[in-house]
């Protein structure tokens, strides 16, 4: 038996049809999600206009498991460790969570993550300064 033969005045037709079932089944399809995205809960929204910070942004800290381990910060792209100088300022101590800097009589103390009320929000880093 022979293979459906498609006659030769339907051809048109047949691409045209063929055509707009094409069309019309991409303007149903919905847009594909990012795997690796977190999910929005996990996302932090700002409560109002994004803190503009003037002072160096506080990166990482990495603090060694062993006791007396290193202590070792990452601001603006820079490492240091504590007793270093960065910026003129000396790493006077590395905690969990923040790194204190003494400029003369300046002391600034910049966090990791903002503390506010209800947690934390979209601005990560906080620099507070202290002037003695």
């Amino acid at each position: 038996m022979d293979e459906a033969v498609i006659p030769t005045t339907m051809k048109p037709a047949f691409g045209a049809a063929l055509l707009a079932l094409l069309l019309a089944g991409g303007a149903h399809a919905q847009p594909l999600q990012d795997p690796t995205r977190p999910p929005a809960a996990a996302t932090p929204v700002a409560a109002g206009p994004q803190a503009v910070t003037s002072g160096p942004l506080l990166q990482s800290i990495l603090i060694g498991r062993a006791a007396g381990g290193r202590h070792v910060a990452v601001i603006d792209g820079e490492t240091v460790r504590q007793g270093e100088s960065f910026r003129g300022a000396k790493v006077v101590r590395i905690g969990e969570n923040e790194v204190e800097l003494v400029r003369g009589r300046e002391r600034q103390v910049l966090r990791l993550y903002a503390e506010a009320e209800g947690g934390i929000r979209g601005d990560h880093a906080a620099t507070v300064t202290v002037r003695r």
